[in-house]
């Protein structure tokens, strides 16, 4: 049975454990000085510090592909401003629902899992989330080597960039993923301190690349005004808002790794307000200034070049300018760094720490991220606007969206935000359920999946992984809305589980003493 003492909590509504209950877990197969609750007195970070994080993830090349994409789509800039807005403020939601708990606890994303999924079943969730992040980690791997590319190809002449080709790319293109690859893994080495240092100096500079590239394009289209004037593809009519639901969900997808990990950042603060505080004014903001640059710079570019280039690597190098293209391209490398390391690093490294606690630390994670990711082939994934928004983004959402609908459920309906620390790291404790699985979880995250994503199509007229009629045609119609079906289903399956369920297991903890209640 758990002292419901060994955890104290302040007047901020923050809990820990104190240093014996901490030794006590040492032995724990289950247990690392990587995964372990940070103390109070070093949760350190303030709002400044998540405002640059959400600056340093936010304003990157695949944001702005993501904004990009919707003008190759047919949207005009208002219609793709308001559709990454609106999505923004969505996820905006389960972000803080789940950023709570890492606060108030001082736990990462696998180790709050737990309390739901079970002390092993939680690697269902941490993994699912890693491969995506792995996914990512390439992508962004991959368009930071491709501007690398485009920098030394302006510098050395035409005979980088026509290089023989090997496998489909220029070997020099190679070269640079693979120089860009390690660049990223030095730092991951050096441990998260390392990673927050780097957001720190770096969140004032990535916007920079952007606007460089942005005025340039203002300049030879002559202003803003042949941008703003380009009709809608779509209209405003059956046409736009039949494409509205899909890239909807897509756009929530982009940062639904995030609403499940964060966590892993927010477990670091001094108290909920500052990380409150520093995501409302970082994630929306720094979305929608990246989104628009995006935007505007590619209807620029449709101007100037009569066809748009969601490719701001690409779109880079048809200027004529090469300390334009030098001076914005460096810009974008240091953004993607940036943003690579804290949003699609931190996460795999401590759920694969997770998986394996006494053999696998946060740098070893980090490198086997950083492997996946070049075995998921990230020049694939970026094959086309399609296959990036329709099969990439809307799949993945509707996975993350039922693991997000069950820790929902779970820590806010049920357990109302109330965990018992030390045994989330014990086999023997109130999360072992069976076996260190809880069934219930597992159960509502599979059925909230398949009815966001059975149903996954291609497009009539494209390419892609998916039958035109669906995977499973009866839910073909679910998977325009995956995020949501998936979130919404498990939510309610989860929680008609456990409140139908009797025992210690899914009974509510006790409030600790001197613990808040949220």
């Amino acid at each position: 049975m758990t002292d419901q003492l060994e955890q104290r909590g302040n007047a901020a509504g923050q809990v820990e454990l104190p240093a014996e209950a901490l030794a006590s877990l040492a032995d724990s197969r289950f247990y690392n000085v990587e995964l372990a609750p940070v103390p109070v007195e070093k949760r350190t970070w303030s709002t400044y510090n998540y405002f640059a994080l959400w600056m340093g993830m936010a304003h990157n090349i695949p944001s702005y592909l993501l904004a990009s994409s919707l003008v190759l789509m047919g949207m005009s800039w208002l219609q793709a401003f308001l559709t990454i807005t609106v999505a923004n403020l969505v996820v905006l939601i389960p972000m803080l629902l789940n950023s709570h708990a890492g606060t108030k606890y001082g736990i990462p994303f696998p180790v709050f899992a737990r309390a739901f999924y079970g002390v092993r079943g939680a690697n269902l969730a941490a993994l699912l989330r890693a491969f995506i992040a792995c996914g990512w980690f390439g992508i962004q791997t991959w368009v930071g080597g491709e501007a690398l590319f485009v920098i030394i190809g302006r510098l050395t002449g035409d005979g980088w960039t026509n290089s023989a080709q090997v496998a489909g790319q220029h070997w020099t293109l190679w070269l640079c993923f693979a120089l860009f690859w390690v660049v990223q893994m030095l730092i991951i080495w050096r441990g998260m301190e390392a990673i927050r240092r780097f957001e720190n100096w770096t969140a004032p500079l990535v916007s920079l690349g952007f606007i460089i590239m942005l005025i340039y394009v203002l300049v030879k289209a002559g202003g803003v005004g042949p941008i703003l004037s380009q009709p809608s593809k779509l209209g405003w009519g059956s046409d736009f808002w039949k494409v509205l639901a899909p890239t909807l969900m897509a756009m929530i997808a982009f940062w639904s790794t995030l609403s499940l990990n964060m966590p892993d950042f927010t477990r670091f603060s001094r108290g909920q307000r500052q990380q409150v505080r520093g995501q409302v004014l970082g994630l929306p903001t720094t979305m929608s200034f990246i989104a628009l640059v995006a935007i505007l710079t590619t209807s620029g570019g449709q101007v100037l070049y009569g066809d748009a280039i969601w490719d701001p690597a690409q779109l880079a190098s048809k200027f004529d300018s090469s300390l334009v293209v030098v001076v914005a391209l460096i810009a974008l490398v240091l953004a993607t760094i940036s943003a690579n390391l804290a949003a699609n690093v931190v996460s795999p490294s401590y759920d694969f720490s997770n998986a394996f606690p006494r053999k696998i630390t946060f740098a070893l994670g980090g490198l086997i991220t950083g492997v996946i990711g070049i075995l998921m082939q990230p020049w694939r994934l970026l094959a086309n606007a399609d296959v990036y928004i329709n099969g990439w983004l809307t799949f993945y959402g509707g996975l993350l969206g039922a693991v997000a609908g069950v820790l929902i459920a779970g820590y806010w309906a049920h357990a109302r935000t109330r965990l018992e620390l030390a045994d989330l790291y014990r086999e023997s404790g109130r999360y072992w359920f069976t076996g260190g699985w809880n069934w219930r979880a597992v159960l509502a995250t599979l059925i909230g999946a398949v009815l966001a994503v059975g149903g996954a199509y291609t497009k009539a007229g494209t390419s892609g992984p998916f039958p035109e009629d669906g995977m499973i045609p009866f839910l073909k119609w679910f998977y325009d809305y995956s995020w949501v079906a998936g979130l919404v289903m498990a939510f309610v399956v989860y929680l008609a589980l456990v409140t139908t369920s009797t025992g210690r297991a899914t009974a509510p903890v006790r409030l600790q003493e001197g613990e808040a209640s949220a």
